[in-house]
């Protein structure tokens, strides 16, 4: 760790020198690992880690690896898991430069491979196996930023990345994940569960017959990982895929870490939003979105909190994208939906029309609320040296609005549809100031545009309104769906109580 330490001098920091504290955290981070003493460990990691960075390496990196060994008998596993803690602090509180970034490859390289072909005999919390594997893609994303901005490069840094073109390579990467997932037979084992053969779920992962947990959890957090990239990679159909074995219509591992369980509905919502599965997405960012409402309350200590927060805005965005283009606000519960309307309900109503303003608002929500799309292809150093970091953002984003503009010229056959029950077509022409031949084309395309393919193969509805054709005539099927009033009632008489409680407390002289 040369380099780093070099780095590090001119911040007045020696990477050698261990403070007490450090010393009696790494001590018993060591010993409660070596008991499997998972509670400890959890305490430790979320509690003693965060407040330690916070009153003595808030600017600066911890000590080195090398300085910390002595204390934990050079324990290689330890050791591997101490540093990528240490490159995880120095990419959250400085700017890693491309040695420390290709160390931190080749660190999760050596403790991937431990896991995957050594013995491992740790059980880690669930938090800590979770945050490795979003550390890992979050590092990978951001190197490919780093280097598609070739522009202000030193010699030395191109040099370096010219040296290591195999560190954070796509196909490293995804090939990690993988292996993770497969060698864990963690497919099977949630199929095996489904059968009440296996108890994964239920033991929340961990193993209470003196097992593992470390490469069962890697691997089934290693899908939602695959899942992560390939959106990242603009491949939307192949990331659900990844996905498909958990089952988010029900509770899981990925519900009980809450960064995972956002991170999870975030990326499936967005790749079944690109996918034109809009119902699918509305009615899983709802549910998410109701799940932060009613929580975030109990992580406001946590060090995810800003960034549950963050993603919650950003949801909330893609929902408002979802619903003006496919207008199915019955899936949204009133809690949802009013939050909805007070954060984007002055953009939404302009997002209904066909002009370019409200391509702007689309254009300004999307930017705002999707993945930071990268391309994962190294620069050819010997051309002109610019800065490409935007180009698959870009890309993205022109798909998108192609798609939304053919949608928005639907909506004024919605109008039409949605006053009608039956009307000729004739009649419906005349009124779209169209003839009945260009007619018959606008609602072959709003068919084709209402319905999509699932992840099974599936032709799905997304029509809140749908229609047929008989004889010249058009027969318009309005889905009715019954009215929920149990939500509303039980919602005022919380508030109700909540009145008469302040009244109550009120003295009256």
């Amino acid at each position: 760790m040369a380099n780093d330490e070099l780095q590090s001098l001119d911040l007045g920091y020696d990477p050698n020198f261990v403070p007490d504290s450090v010393k009696t955290f790494v001590v018993h981070l060591y010993r409660h690992i070596r008991e499997k003493n998972v509670y400890e460990i959890h305490q430790m990691y979320e509690s003693s880690f965060q407040s330690l960075s916070e009153r003595l390496f808030k600017d600066t990196p911890w000590p080195s690896v090398d300085a910390v060994a002595q204390y934990v008998d050079n324990d290689h596993v330890f050791c591997l898991l101490y540093r990528e803690m240490w490159f995880r602090h120095l990419y959250a509180r400085l700017t890693p430069t491309v040695r420390q970034r290709i160390d931190s490859w080749d660190n999760y390289c050596n403790l991937f491979q431990v896991v995957l072909h050594g013995v491992v005999n740790m059980q880690l919390p669930n938090q800590w196996l979770w945050d490795m594997v979003d550390e890992f893609v979050y590092q990978f994303q951001s190197f490919c930023q780093y280097r598609a901005k070739m522009k202000n490069k030193s010699e030395q840094e191109i040099a370096l990345l010219r040296q290591f073109d195999q560190a954070w390579n796509v196909f490293g990467v995804l090939n990690f994940l993988q292996a993770l997932v497969e060698k864990s037979t963690i497919i099977q084992i949630l199929e095996q569960e489904k059968l009440g053969l296996e108890q994964f779920t239920a033991n929340d992962g961990y193993d209470y017959n003196g097992g593992s947990n470390v490469l069962k959890v890697l691997g089934y957090f290693g899908m939602v990982g695959l899942l992560r990239v390939h959106c990242l990679l603009g491949d939307y159909h192949t990331g659900l895929k990844c996905l498909q074995p958990i089952d988010i219509s029900q509770p899981g591992l990925y519900t009980i870490v809450i960064g995972c369980h956002i991170t999870t509905i975030y990326h499936y919502g967005f790749a079944n939003l690109m996918l034109r599965r809009y119902v699918e997405a509305i009615r899983e960012f709802n549910k998410i979105l109701l799940y932060i409402f009613k929580t975030k309350v109990y992580h406001q200590k946590s060090p995810q909190y800003e960034q549950i927060l963050k993603k919650n805005e950003q949801m909330y965005a893609l929902l408002a994208i979802s619903l003006s283009l496919c207008p199915q606000s019955r899936l949204v519960d009133e809690t949802v939906n009013s939050q909805l309307r007070e954060k984007y309900g002055e953009k939404m109503i302009r997002m209904q029309r066909y002009d370019d303003e409200a391509f702007a608002m689309y254009d300004e929500l999307f930017s705002y609320a999707c993945p930071k799309f990268i391309t994962p292809s190294a620069p050819n150093f010997d051309e002109p040296l610019v800065n490409y970091n935007q180009d698959a953002y870009r890309l993205q984003l022109k798909l998108f609005l192609y798609e939304a503009k053919q949608q928005q010229l639907l909506s004024g056959l919605r109008t039409f549809l949605k006053v009608y029950s039956t009307i000729s077509l004739a009649k419906l022409a005349s009124y779209m100031e169209v003839d009945e031949s260009t007619l018959r084309t606008i609602l072959m395309t709003y068919k084709h545009k209402t319905h999509a393919v699932d992840t099974a193969g599936k032709v799905i509805s997304n029509a809140d309104v749908d229609f047929y054709i008989d004889d010249d005539t058009v027969h318009v099927v309005e889905s009715k769906h019954a009215k929920r009033y149990g939500d509303y009632f039980l919602r005022q008489v919380v508030k109700l109580e909540g009145v008469i409680n302040e009244m109550d407390s009120i003295k009256l002289e």
